[in-house]
């Protein structure tokens, strides 16, 4: 008798819609409702950095790009332990010591989809990534 071979689900990141009827399945969420938010907003072109400062940047990817991009220096120990926006703490130290809840999981966040081919600029990317290579953080 031939077994067929063990498939192996890679972990992938989904777009989370906030509309009635619609779910994640069993993704979990990491949006910035969840411990593992990004601190960092954008809207539009600007980037909202966790202290309020703004910085425009010539088009949305580029924004995108850099919010993920300090959510990854801030995991990696860049600037405070935690990040209070608004009524939300942000812990970089909750975020790392809960990477083995998410390894092999899909990932669902409000940020739009990549289309093919293209770079995905989220946080969810970078958890997806953690999540998958613990070694790489340097906390």
């Amino acid at each position: 008798m031939h077994s067929l071979p063990a498939t192996t689900h890679r972990p992938t990141r989904i777009q989370r819609k906030r509309t009635k009827g619609s779910s994640v399945g069993s993704a979990m969420i990491v949006d910035r409702s969840s411990r593992y938010g990004n601190p960092w907003r954008i809207q539009g072109t600007v980037l909202i950095a966790p202290d309020g400062t703004t910085q425009h940047l010539e088009t949305p990817e580029a924004a995108r790009k850099e919010a993920s991009a300090r959510y990854r220096a801030w995991l990696d120990g860049e600037g405070p332990d935690t990040h209070t926006v608004g009524c939300k703490t942000f812990d970089r130290r909750r975020v790392l010591t809960g990477l083995p809840r998410l390894k092999g999981r899909d990932l669902a966040c409000t940020c739009s989809l990549p289309r093919a081919g293209e770079p995905d600029h989220c946080h969810g990317g970078v958890l997806l990534e953690l999540a998958a290579h613990p070694e790489r953080t340097t906390t």
